[in-house]
């Protein structure tokens, strides 16, 4: 378009043609312009963009959450029946060792894996592991449950530290594009997930419950098949929610360095090393492998011992799903308080007293031998000790994550590996030899190491206590 100068000017000059001026002005502008520019607009109109940004975070967490807590529900139930149904040869403790075990050797590299696949990638893998292993319970037998649980361990290293990884990679984004306080953020969104995902035990072994009868003629238990049917569904829906997650960018270093090929490998593999051992030499990490570890046998303890010596002797296999529902209840509502709750190490280190507490109260009881034999009083205080035990398994596992991604922020994926590293080790050694000793000695065992996690605990949140300077130590 062109346009006639003198007739510019005098518009120009004319104060009472100031709409007709701009007009002109905004003509001639775009007459100037080149044609791909015309229709960009001066001022971007991205706040409906900013206002998406600033949610999705959080609905990553709500699908994450629910996806965890379909998978979960199956693998929960099956796995606390494992030393309940297949006890012939000791099958089912034997291969969750042996599932523990594998889940312990691939731990070491899982940090490595997550960040060449992405964290989303790592989940839907890892996925595929639970589904196999309740398939292969639908026959179980060395031959299918062997293998099963190896692959599965593979699988659990890295949908476990991708899990870690993608946590808390939202909730920094969370808190950056929402100006809120990092630690806060970490705490609730911890507290969301291990809520939900406690529901598993809830949820799961309700379903059991329902379809698990005893026959008391025969000595077995009927509806087995329909069980795990049932539960492949309900994975497989899980399986599908994990595809909806969005991409996240933490992993975009790893992605890079094995874009080129064997030397991008081998410097992964120097900084997986580098990664491992500076965790190792961390003071504040080696302060939290006790604690750690205690997680790890306490968890154990529950599906194995506690459901084989302590539920079924009183109220049989059919009341391992009723008891291991109370305690994934009470595990959900500790785990969204704890979370809820956690503001940084003081409060952490107050939460994580009272969980200790909570379980260590039940300890001293089975110590004790303190029983009540009456039928629906004695069913009340079975329920009592699995609320207690999932009160102390919702606050460890809320508040060790959170304080790993506030304590690590160096390497997220280093440290939630460390996690599963020393957790796994913990539960394959009481899988492979709680059967070798009396339960009375892993009571022993247990109340030992939970006094002595805690005080190194306690130490650690006297030294980070120091270290932080005054305008954090509040905080963090």
């Amino acid at each position: 378009m062109t346009f006639d100068e003198s007739k510019f000017r005098n518009i120009n000059s004319q104060p009472s043609c100031n709409r007709e001026l701009q007009e002109f002005q905004s003509m001639a502008m775009a007459s100037t312009l080149p044609a791909g520019d015309e229709e960009t607009p001066l001022v971007p109109d991205d706040n409906s963009a900013i206002e998406a940004r600033k949610t999705h975070h959080s609905t990553d967490i709500h699908i994450l959450s629910l996806a965890f807590l379909l998978v979960f529900l199956a693998f929960g139930a099956a796995q606390n029946l494992q030393s309940t149904l297949n006890t012939e040869d000791d099958l089912g403790t034997t291969t969750l060792g042996i599932l523990y075990l594998s889940f312990t050797f691939f731990s070491v590299v899982a940090s490595l894996v997550v960040r060449v696949l992405g964290s989303k990638n790592a989940l839907l893998i890892g996925t595929t592991g639970y589904v196999l292993y309740v398939a292969a319970n639908l026959k179980p037998n060395w031959y299918t449950l062997v293998p099963a649980s190896v692959y599965l361990g593979f699988c659990a290293s890295i949908i476990w530290v991708g899990e870690g990884t993608y946590l808390t990679s939202a909730a920094r984004s969370h808190s950056t594009d929402n100006n809120l306080h990092e630690g806060a953020v970490i705490g609730d969104f911890n507290g969301e997930f291990w809520a939900v995902y406690a529901l598993h035990q809830f949820i799961g072994n309700l379903i059991t419950f329902a379809l698990l009868s005893d026959n008391q003629q025969e000595g077995s238990t009927k509806g087995t098949t329909l069980l795990f049917i049932v539960f492949l569904f309900i994975m497989t829906f899980g399986a599908i929610l994990m595809c909806f997650l969005r991409k996240r960018g933490a992993n975009s270093k790893g992605q890079q360095e094995l874009s080129g090929a064997d030397a991008g490998a081998c410097a992964s593999l120097k900084s997986l090393s580098k990664s491992l051992a500076s965790a190792l030499s961390d003071v504040k990490m080696l302060l939290i492998i006790p604690l750690i570890a205690y997680s790890g046998l306490q968890q154990a303890f529950v599906w194995a011992e506690f459901t084989k010596y302590v539920v079924t002797p009183a109220i049989g296999i059919s009341g391992v799903g009723s008891s291991m529902a109370a305690y994934g209840a009470f595990d959900g509502i500790f785990s969204l308080l704890a979370g809820r709750l956690t503001s940084g190490l003081t409060s952490i280190t107050t939460i994580v007293s009272a969980g200790l507490f909570a379980q260590a109260v039940v300890l001293v009881l089975l110590l004790l031998n303190f029983s009540i034999s009456s039928g629906l009083l004695g069913t009340v205080y079975i329920l009592f000790l699995a609320g207690l035990l999932g009160i102390g398994d919702g606050v460890l596992m809320t508040q060790l994550n959170a304080l790993i991604g506030i304590l690590f922020k160096h390497d997220t994926e280093g440290a939630f590996a460390q996690l599963k590293i020393w957790q796994c080790a913990t539960i394959a050694i009481v899988f492979f030899f709680a059967p070798l000793v009396s339960f009375k000695a892993v009571l022993v065992i247990m109340l030992a190491l939970l006094c002595f996690s805690f005080c190194i605990f306690l130490l650690l949140a006297l030294k980070v206590g120091k270290t932080s300077s005054p305008s954090t130590s509040q905080r963090i």
